[in-house]
């Protein structure tokens, strides 16, 4: 009996109708966006927009693999790609005296007071530490050259294929425990380089 009612919710042609009218003001919706965001400043507020899109990404699932998403992938590459993916705001912010009393402090939790350091807390003070200690050619230059977005690339695509093959393939991604937002945070790992890299060389 729960078989037949759930093939009859299936096929019923409201849900159906529902379903095809959201997808439609979804549409809708994400074309204006578009217009309003090349209106507002073309192609230069995509990529600021995708560069705080991709490191709210990676922060997130640096923190949900320190917290509850073990995997046997190199997530400690999401350092070096927040390094470089980090809006230029925050970045200088965290470069400057905050960043360093951040640092400051994180040392000496972890040489003195070991045992009150978590281990999550491990890679988000070697990111402060590497904000910190960069030496200008990576924290300026590299930053804000073509070199930075394909090493943001070269992660991101990485990433997403030792996402892929721990899941069984890119369908099985999607469907298991935080699979959908998982693998939408590493495609957005992606979506910045190849936006950034379409508008550097264009």
């Amino acid at each position: 009996m729960g078989r037949m009612e759930y093939l009859a919710m299936k096929t019923d042609p409201a849900t159906g109708d529902l379903i095809s009218s959201d997808i439609n003001e979804l549409r809708i919706a994400a074309k204006k966006l578009i217009n309003d965001a090349t209106k507002l400043g073309g192609l230069g507020f995509g990529t600021s927009f995708f560069k705080w899109l991709a490191s709210f990404a990676a922060i997130y699932l640096l923190i949900l693999d320190r917290t509850n998403w073990r995997t046997n992938m190199l997530t400690s590459l999401l350092v070096p790609y927040i390094f470089f993916s980090f809006p230029h705001s925050l970045f200088n912010w965290l470069r400057g005296e905050t960043g360093k009393w951040i640092a400051f402090i994180a040392v000496v939790m972890r040489l003195f007071f070991p045992r009150h350091f978590p281990d999550w807390l491990e890679m988000a003070g070697s990111l402060i530490l590497l904000l910190v200690v960069a030496p200008n050619l990576f924290a300026q230059k590299m930053r804000d050259s073509w070199v930075g977005i394909v090493i943001d690339l070269v992660i991101g695509c990485y990433l997403l294929q030792e996402h892929i093959r721990a899941s069984g393939g890119f369908r099985n991604s999607f469907t298991q425990t935080h699979g959908i937002s998982n693998t939408l945070g590493i495609i957005f790992l992606i979506v910045y380089p190849v936006w950034s890299l379409v508008v550097y060389f264009v």
